[in-house]
């Protein structure tokens, strides 16, 4: 039963959580092209995670940029995720 709950709780905070990502682009084809580009920030050492956007002529050239600008801030020990273009 507990395993079920947890289950069930664990569906339900992922959906939730990706209701917003669902109006995200986020083929191949996008991953490709310049504009704005969302990603995830995951961050190691217990630090909460957030997103955050950044321009970019493709998403590699958007996470580099977003990535250098985090560490500049002292967050060496976080990374963009991709999730899509906005």
């Amino acid at each position: 039963m507990k395993k079920t709950l947890a289950g069930a709780a664990l569906v339900a905070a992922m959906a939730a959580g990706t209701a917003g990502a669902l109006a995200l682009d986020s083929s191949r084809e996008v991953y490709l092209t310049a504009g704005t580009h969302q990603f995830y920030v995951w961050c190691t050492g217990g630090e909460a995670g957030t997103t955050a956007t950044q321009d970019g002529s493709t998403a590699e050239d958007a996470q580099l940029k977003l990535y250098e600008s985090l560490k500049a801030g002292g967050k060496a020990n976080c990374w963009p995720v991709w999730q899509g273009k906005v």
